[in-house]
C-alpha cells in the first residue's frame, strides 16, 4: 500500500532545531551503551552483590533489548507516527533509568536496564525517521551525515561523560542524571519536531515476532560465547535456533503481502553494503571501547575520570571531518570514500596494538587515526542504507541501521573479550585468573607481570580486530562498487532491476 501524502517540510530554522534534538537523543542512547562499562567495578563492589552472571547481564540486558527490537520499533513508527514513537521511546527510556537508579537489588536493576533498552529501541530508528521527513531533500544528505557522526561520537561521549559522573563515587548517579535528561529531550522533541505522514501498511506481526526471536537467539549466543565457551551446548543451540528462525523469517517474508522487512531488499547491493560496513565499523569501535578503559586505568594508571577523558583524541576528527563527507561523496562516490576510511581505521587499530604499554602520546595519536577512519565511514554508510529504501520506510531503515550497529557492537565486545580472556596468561596465577583484578588478588606481589600480561593480551586482540576490519571493510567496498554499477544501469534502463521493488537508489 502506498503511504499517505507527505506533510509540509518545516522552515530551515526548525529543521536545524529538529536535527539538534534528534542528534542529542541519539548521543544519549548510544552513549549509554558505553558508559555502563565504566561502572562495572563499582557495581561489583556495591551492596547489590551481583554474581558474575548478573553483572554480565546488567551490562548486556540493555544491548539485547536495544538490538533486537529496533526494526519492529521502526515499523511501529512508520505505521502509527514517528514523532509519537520517538517521544514514547524517550519516556520509556527515562522510566527504565529512574527504576535503575533506585534499584534495591540486582534483579530490579536488570529489569530497569531491560526497560531502558526498549526505550532506546524506539528512540534510535524513529529519531532518524523524524530527521529524514523533517529535512528538505537538498539538505537531507548533510543532515544524515551529521546524525551519523553524532551516533559515532555517542560512544566516545558515553565514555567521557560516564567517567565524569562516576568520579563522584556512585553508580546510582549515572542513572539518576540520565532519566531527567531523557524527559527534557522529550519536551524538546514535542516542541520542535513536526508530524510526518504515516504509511498505511499493516504491521507484519509474524515477521516482527520471528525477526525479534532470531535476533534474541543470535545476540544471546554472541554475548554468552566468551563466558560459556563458543562450543558450549547453550551457545551452539542459540546459533542453531537463530539460523532456523532467520530461515523461517525469510520464508514468511517472501509469502507475506506487506512484510515488515522484505528479504528481497537484501538483493540490493547498496543496502547489503551499508549493513556490512556499519556492522564492521561498530565491531571495531566497540571492540576498542571494551579494552580502552581497562588499558588506561590498569596499564597507564589513570583514574576512572581521566580514563574517560583519555578517549578524547578520537573525537576530534569525528567532530571536524564529517562536514566534508557529502562533498567527497559527490565528487568521488561512496566506494572511493569508504576504501581509504577502512584502511585508515584498520591502521589505527594496528598501531594501537603496538603501543598498548607505551606512552600515552603514542596511544593518543593512534586514537586520532582511528577517528580519522571512522569520520567518513559512518556518514557514507548511513547515506547508503537510507538511500536504498523508499522514504515511507524510513523507520524500518533506521531500525535496520540500528540493528547492524548494535549487532556489530555486541560482536566486537564478544570477540575482543574472548581473545583477551583466552590469552591473558598470568605467571603464578595457576591459569585461574581471567581478569586483571582477579590476577592481582591472586598474586599481588607480581603487579608488573600481571599488567604486562594484560597489555600483551589486548595487543593481540587489537591486531586481530584490525585484520577483521580491513578484510570485512573490503567486502563492504566491493558491494558498494556493485551498488554504484547498478545505479548507473538503472539510470539508463530503469527496468534493469531484478528485485521486484523500486527503491530510491538501487
Amino acid at each position: 500500500m502506498s503511504p499517505t501524502t507527505a506533510l509540509a517540510v518545516p522552515s530551515a530554522g526548525r529543521q536545524r532545531a529538529v536535527q539538534a534534538a534528534v542528534c542529542t537523543a541519539t548521543v544519549l542512547v548510544v552513549g549509554f551503551v558505553a558508559s555502563i562499562n565504566l561502572a562495572v567495578p563499582m557495581l561489583a563492589r556495591s551492596g547489590l552483590h551481583p554474581g558474575p552472571a548478573q553483572l554480565l547481564w546488567i551490562v548486556d540486558a540493555y544491548v539485547v533489548f536495544f538490538a533486537c527490537l529496533v526494526i519492529p520499533a521502526g515499523a511501529i513508527g512508520d505505521r502509527f507516527g514517528r514523532k509519537g514513537a520517538l517521544m514514547a521511546g524517550l519516556a520509556v527510556f527515562a522510566a527504565g533509568a529512574a527504576l535503575s537508579a533506585v534499584a534495591p537489588d540486582a534483579a530490579v536493576l536488570l529489569v530497569g536496564r531491560g526497560i531502558t533498552g526498549v526505550g532506546a529501541a524506539l528512540v534510535l530508528p524513529n529519531g532518524l525517521a523524524v530527521l529524514v521527513h523533517a529535512t528538505e531533500p537538498e539538505r537531507r544528505r548533510r543532515a544524515l551525515t551529521t546524525w551519523a557522526a553524532m551516533s559515532g561520537i555517542g560512544g566516545v561521549i558515553g565514555n567521557v561523560g560516564g567517567g565524569a559522573i562516576l568520579s563522584a563515587g556512585s553508580w546510582h548517579l549515572l542513572f539518576a542524571l540520565v532519566a531527567p535528561a531523557a524527559v527534557l529531550l522529550l519536551g524538546w522533541i514535542a516542541a520542535v519536531a513536526p508530524r510526518s505522514s504515516r504509511t498505511a501498511r499493516p504491521i507484519d506481526v509474524w515477521g516482527a515476532l520471528l525477526l525479534t526471536a532470531a535476533s534474541v537467539a543470535l545476540v544471546l549466543g554472541i554475548i554468552d560465547g566468551p563466558e560459556r565457551g563458543w562450543g558450549s551446548p547453550f551457545v551452539c543451540a542459540a546459533f542453531v535456533l537463530a539460523a532456523a528462525l532467520w530461515a523461517a523469517w525469510v520464508i514468511v517474508g517472501l509469502r507475506t503481502r506487506d512484510p515488515l522487512l522484505d528479504p528481497r531488499l537484501f538483493k540490493l547491493p547498496a543496502l547489503t553494503a551499508g549493513c556490512v560496513g556499519m556492522l564492521v565499523a561498530f565491531f571495531g569501535n566497540f571492540g576498542l571501547f571494551y579494552v580502552n578503559a581497562s588499558l588506561l586505568q590498569y596499564v597507564h594508571g589513570f583514574s576512572v575520570f581521566v580514563a574517560g577523558l583519555g578517549i578524547l583524541p578520537m573525537i576530534v576528527p569525528l567532530l571536524i571531518l564529517p562536514r566534508f563527507v557529502p562533498r567527497l561523496v559527490n565528487r568521488f562516490g561512496i566506494p572511493r570514500v569508504l576504501a581509504p576510511a577502512f584502511v585508515v581505521f584498520s591502521a589505527g587499530l594496528f598501531g594501537l596494538s603496538l603501543v598498548t604499554d607505551g606512552s600515552y602520546v603514542a596511544y593518543a595519536v593512534c586514537l586520532f587515526v582511528i577517528g580519522v577512519g571512522m569520520a567518513p565511514a559512518l556518514p557514507a554508510l548511513t547515506v547508503e542504507i537510507t538511500g536504498a529504501l523508499p522514504q515511507h520506510q524510513a523507520g524500518v531503515g533506521g531500525g535496520l541501521q540500528s540493528a547492524t550497529r548494535e549487532l556489530g557492537s555486541a560482536l566486537g565486545v564478544a570477540v575482543v573479550g574472548t581473545i583477551v580472556t583466552q590469552t591473558f596468561d598470568v605467571p603464578g596465577a595457576g591459569g585461574t585468573a581471567h581478569t586483571v583484578s582477579a590476577a592481582l588478588a591472586a598474586d599481588p606481589a607480581h603487579h608488573a607481570a600481571v599488567i604486562d600480561a594484560y597489555a600483551h593480551a589486548t595487543s593481540l586482540a587489537l591486531r586481530i580486530t584490525s585484520g577483521i576490519v580491513l578484510l570485512a571493510g573490503a567486502v563492504a567496498v566491493i558491494l558498494t562498487l556493485r551498488a554504484a554499477r547498478r545505479a548507473r544501469q538503472n539510470q539508463t534502463d530503469p527496468s534493469s532491476t531484478s528485485t521486484g521493488i523500486t527503491p530510491q537508489e538501487a
